[in-house]
């Protein structure tokens, strides 16, 4: 099959009857020295010829790729993949494209994955993996070779920060519980290695605190995001406290198995259990019943990551102080109303797994 031939500058500036530069510089971004008629009928020979610019050609002779890079996490999460998508549509918007590299679960390939995007001269780069917080090689790559940004801590600091205010997240959910009449009130963390997971945790301590009730070691149980230790992890703590009438979990994900536990348990919720999560990913809404929710603005942190970003590539002065993005609690229906009492009598709870090593 013949290789598709695309039209040149030179063709477009002799269909508009114009020299080489003067069609170059209009097709390269505008030139306000150039007569709009001029433009415009550069701009009119373009389109009957079908004329798109030489992109890389441009990259070259600008020292410049056009690419960002994006070293994510595992896409599957749903926070990270409502990130990324909204970090690459706005990149696109304006006028760049995106070059993603997913580490491994661990994480351990971090680096890897950022020297394989500085070899391809990635104009800057977003890192949007929380598994990078405690990775010194990956933050002093991040700080030498590429202007970057994060979603996450980067030890020993020089990489810009976007985010939300996490302890307000953890704040917020245990406060509206609290405002309910709860008073036994348990969680369901991520992994207690991660700072948002931690951050989380202050504000519910914080909010206990503040209300006259002590923070209990037995009612905060360590999950790992995902459905199905959370459903275990609700286990443990319904064996260890049967009378709880309230959880704050950790992420959405989790409170899916959370829901699934107490249904298991013949616990109603919110009537015995009430439930409050955060995220707000587009499926709580659908779940039975409803998910309140803390909101967190997950796709307008991307669109900011990149904002932000292309300040540093342009080499614009950006803030130091991390930026933060307030967060919002949505009430929907698993948080009930004010409790009566500690309910009624519940049924026994076979013994959890063994936790994995």
């Amino acid at each position: 099959m013949a290789r598709k031939k695309y039209p040149s500058i030179k063709e477009v500036a002799a269909r508009a009857g114009v020299s080489f530069q003067t069609a170059s510089k209009v097709l390269n971004g505008g030139d306000i020295r150039v007569a709009a008629a001029t433009a415009a009928r550069i701009n009119a020979a373009a389109a009957e010829l079908g004329y798109s610019p030489n992109t890389i050609a441009r990259s070259l002779a600008q020292r410049a790729t056009g690419t960002l890079g994006l070293v994510a996490a595992d896409v599957t999460d749903f926070a990270i993949s409502q990130f990324s998508v909204a970090a690459e549509q706005e990149a696109r918007r304006r006028g760049h494209a995106v070059l993603v590299g997913h580490l491994a679960q661990g994480g351990e390939d971090g680096a890897d994955v950022v020297r394989m995007l500085i070899e391809r001269r990635v104009d800057g780069g977003i890192a949007a993996a929380p598994q990078l917080e405690n990775d010194p090689e990956v933050a002093e790559l991040l700080r030498t070779h590429v202007p970057a940004v994060s979603l996450h801590h980067v030890p020993g600091g020089g990489v810009p920060i976007v985010g939300s205010n996490h302890r307000d997240t953890g704040r917020l959910a245990t406060e509206h519980l609290i405002s309910l009449g709860h008073q036994t009130i348990g969680t369901i963390t991520g992994p207690f290695r991660r700072r948002v997971v931690r951050s989380r945790l202050h504000g519910y301590e914080e909010a206990l605190r503040q209300a006259g009730l002590e923070p209990r070691e037995d009612l905060v149980v360590e999950a790992d995001w995902t459905p199905g230790r959370a459903a275990e992890a609700a286990r443990l703590l319904l064996r260890d406290e049967p009378l709880v009438t309230a959880i704050f979990v950790h992420n959405d994900a989790m409170a899916i198995g959370v829901l699934s536990a107490l249904a298991g348990a013949g616990l109603r919720v919110p009537a015995d259990v009430a439930v409050v999560s955060c995220d707000d990913m587009p499926f709580a809404e659908y779940l039975i019943p409803p998910l309140t929710t803390v909101h967190v603005p997950l796709a307008e942190t991307g669109e900011r990551a990149v904002d932000l970003l292309l300040r540093r590539i342009a080499g614009e002065p950006v803030a130091k102080e991390p930026l933060r993005l307030p967060v919002e609690l949505v009430v929907r229906g698993s948080c009930g109303g004010t409790p009566t009492g500690p309910g009624p009598a519940r049924p026994a709870l076979e013994p959890a797994g063994q936790e994995e090593q």
